[in-house]
């Protein structure tokens, strides 16, 4: 007994069937890589700014959290002022920018001082903000 097919499929299919799944494959890669750029520092709330700088590569990240009592956080490790002050000197990176991201109920005054502490150093200050929505 011989048996028939009773779908025809076109030829033209199967060379269609790959490029639509590449294309598939490259809208979802782009579509998950823009969403979840991980930033190095501690979570904080950032005030929004319509306006935005590029990232920068290579800069010194300084986290301020607000809290009853607020703390500053470089390379991920809670410091005093004074602290801080003896590790940007130390510092030997060869982009001298620092980026603060500083919750946005921190008080103004601490951002300043550690703002001028930076500058004292040498080092270019950017304050980071979130994009607004």
């Amino acid at each position: 007994m011989k048996l028939t097919r009773t779908l025809k499929i076109p030829a033209w299919l199967f060379s269609v069937i790959p490029l639509v799944n590449v294309v598939f494959l490259v809208v979802v890669f782009f579509a998950l890589s823009s969403r979840f750029v991980l930033q190095p520092g501690m979570a904080v709330t950032l005030p929004a700014s319509s306006f935005a700088l590029a990232p920068r590569d290579g800069a010194q990240i300084i986290s301020i959290t607000s809290a009853p009592v607020s703390a500053i956080y470089f390379h991920d490790q809670r410091v005093t002022p004074d602290e801080l002050r003896q590790r940007l000197g130390e510092s030997r990176a060869k982009e001298r920018s620092v980026i603060i991201k500083a919750d946005r109920d921190t008080p103004y005054a601490l951002v300043v001082q550690i703002t001028d502490e930076a500058l004292r150093q040498g080092f270019s200050v950017v304050l980071a903000t979130s994009a607004e929505r």
